[in-house]
């Protein structure tokens, strides 16, 4: 049986899935999890060899047919280098290419996460049948994968689709290293710190809000937090929300207005919230993008859930044997 391994290598885990696949229909066999948080590369590495060995050699009726990887950039996809991913300190222009084909002799690929969970929802989730397709991550960060002309479209280095990095305000919330960025107002990071300042205010006037009822609670404050006690009726964390949902319809008029797809698929953070992001964020697209385009596009959240991770490292997988 010929098994298909996907690596997801992220800030605080990582995780390797086994399946097998018949063209893009997966099965998963197993999965293991490392803690990323200062592990040294090459001790990575020799940990994602040694679990891919064991389980071979357990399973004397697997055979090792591809690795795929899924990894957030900057990356250098092509020649297998991971350069320097903020969330991955002392990962600097590593090769995790060269290791894995030694020790197994078979095809490996790389693309970054939004790519890659692009490419999985497009053959196996929401995207499915899609012609022109955007993914967009909204978790910790904001980035998009693009699926263009029925192609996953990475660009001239491999840097298509960071639109966590266009500014949308002259300053804001800090995302991807700049003020007022779309990923700064529009992502897991860029909504606690807006909650912190917003708790901050609240705590000055002598009105705190119930995600963070004093100063003890700042440090601690989450998207996560600010969505719970949104959910219990806190009028300052609905606030934040609705102001995330005006700048993701901004984010997306510009994505509608430039690039024309019939589908923008949108994870994280947005399919856990999707009644209140959905509500300002359509405000604003009718205010922003162009009439024709944007009725021709559906927007609605990723369908592979919390495992999409698995299915975009193991979809790099498939593509990587399917393209040898």
């Amino acid at each position: 049986m010929e098994i298909i391994v996907g690596i997801d290598i992220g800030g605080t885990k990582c995780s390797l899935t086994f399946a097998v696949a018949n063209g893009y229909a997966i099965e998963f066999l197993d999965k293991i999890m490392i803690p990323t948080n200062k592990v040294d590369f090459n001790d990575m590495m020799d940990q994602f060899i040694r679990i891919i060995r064991d389980r071979l050699e357990t399973h004397d009726d697997w055979s090792l047919a591809a690795i795929g990887i899924s990894c957030g950039g900057p990356l250098d996809a092509e020649k297998g280098l991971i350069l320097a991913p903020p969330n991955l300190p002392g990962w600097d222009g590593v090769d995790i290419f060269t290791p894995l084909k030694d020790a197994f002799g078979v095809p490996v690929m790389m693309q970054n996460d939004a790519d890659a969970c692009a490419l999985a929802e497009w053959k196996m989730g929401a995207g499915k049948g899609s012609r022109n397709m955007i993914f967009l991550t909204f978790g910790t960060g904001m980035g998009a994968g693009l699926i263009l002309n029925n192609e996953l479209y990475s660009g001239s280095t491999g840097m298509a689709g960071e639109i966590g990095h266009v500014r949308m305000e002259p300053d804001g919330p800090m995302g991807y290293g700049k003020k007022g960025s779309f990923e700064g107002f529009c992502s897991g990071g860029g909504i606690a710190a807006q909650g912190r300042k917003r708790a901050e205010e609240a705590l000055r006037k002598g009105t705190p809000a119930l995600f963070c009822p004093d100063e003890s609670f700042l440090e601690s404050i989450s998207s996560k937090s600010i969505a719970e006690t949104m959910e219990k009726g806190d009028a300052l964390a609905s606030e934040i929300f609705q102001t995330v949902g005006d700048y993701l319809g901004r984010g997306l008029a510009v994505l509608i207005d430039i690039l024309n797809p019939e589908l923008i698929v949108i994870g994280g953070i947005f399919g856990r919230q999707h009644a209140i992001l959905e509500r300002n964020m359509q405000k604003v697209l009718e205010e922003e993008a162009l009439d024709q385009p944007r009725k021709a596009c559906r927007i609605v959240p990723a369908s592979l859930g919390e495992m999409i991770g698995d299915y975009a490292a193991v979809s790099v997988g498939i593509r990587a044997k399917l393209e040898t």
